[in-house]
């Protein structure tokens, strides 16, 4: 499976794995909804699972990605500071995105 990650949102999420709550952690992306031939997104701290791909990125973070679901293969992680500070999780493969 693939990911991708901007150096904003790697930034952030690496502020989010250096917390003490994170000890352990890893992020995980997940779908929240599917319709069809899109999917909408979010991510979470969470713990690696026999179903899930330890995916390495070029940002020197790894994403945890359920293998089951076909809609995280592909996915790209932004972080915006304009018009509000907030994570963007799309996959360009599938014609989804979130807020």
């Amino acid at each position: 499976m693939k990911c991708k990650i901007n150096r904003n949102a790697a930034k952030v999420l690496k502020k989010m794995l250096d917390s003490d709550d994170a000890t352990g952690k890893m992020v995980r992306v997940f779908v929240t909804q599917q319709h069809g031939d899109h999917a909408h997104y979010d991510l979470k701290l969470d713990t690696p699972t026999e179903h899930d791909e330890i995916v390495k990125t070029d940002k020197d973070i790894d994403i945890l990605l359920d293998k089951r679901n076909d809609f995280l293969d592909g996915v790209w992680i932004q972080y915006f500071y304009v018009p509000r500070e907030e994570f963007i999780i799309t996959n360009p493969s599938k014609g989804s995105h979130t807020h």
